[in-house]
């Protein structure tokens, strides 16, 4: 692998990393402060084995019809879930145990991981050598990109909207980006898709959330 391509799978690693530090940051919230750093680092560790093993089945994973809209739909489903993870479910995602909070961030990583392993595969033209490369170099970026979201939010809270916002992106771009779909979706849509969705997800939780705090008073 040249010099010029592990460049690109480290500037691709930079831009891509931040979904999965926001998703790990917003599940951790809740979680009592003295397990918000176990709760990053076994959902980072069980984030990269599954990223290694995308790594190792992309030829596979590419040839499944609609995988990137279906995981587009999860993401928007763990999107509204951190968005409202704010009641002492522990079964809830973004609740406040441990065990799910680690558990929406494997889960939410594994579907983002496919579109970033997606990205690395193609800028070193499927070679595993330089997809195994670009997993690892992900992996401070994601423990400290999470770590200092996790600190803005618990400062202000506002910007989980903008979390749920950026995962809520990711999953429209995610869907219009289906082998399946991207050739027969007018251009508009490439756009209108990912908006309308990033709105909804903000809205839903908005107004959710103003309502159970009506509830609480």
């Amino acid at each position: 692998m040249s010099f010029a391509a592990l460049l690109e799978v480290i500037l691709i690693n930079i831009v891509l990393s931040g979904d999965n530090a926001v998703v790990i940051a917003m599940a951790s919230r809740n979680v009592p402060k003295k397990q918000q750093k176990k709760a990053i680092f076994w959902g980072t560790f069980g984030a990269i084995i599954l990223r290694l093993l995308f790594a190792t089945a992309i030829v596979y994973l590419l040839a499944l019809p609609f995988v990137t809209f279906i995981g587009g739909l999860l993401l928007v489903y763990i999107a509204i879930k951190l968005l409202l993870g704010n009641d002492e479910d522990d079964h809830r995602e973004g609740g406040s145990s441990l065990i799910s909070a680690v558990k929406t961030i494997i889960t939410a990583d594994a579907i983002m991981s496919l579109d970033n392993v997606l990205a690395i595969a193609g800028a070193v033209e499927g070679n595993i050598a330089g997809i195994m490369i670009g997993v690892i170099v992900s992996i401070p970026l994601v423990v400290f990109g999470s770590q200092f979201i996790l600190k803005a939010m618990e400062k202000y809270p506002i910007i989980s909207y903008a979390g749920a916002g950026i995962l809520a992106w990711t999953a429209g771009e995610m869907m219009v980006r289906e082998p399946k779909l991207e050739s027969i979706l007018p251009d508009d849509f490439h756009l209108l898709i990912p908006t309308a969705i990033t709105v909804l997800v903000i809205c839903l939780g908005y107004l959710s959330n103003r309502i159970k705090t009506a509830k609480e008073c």
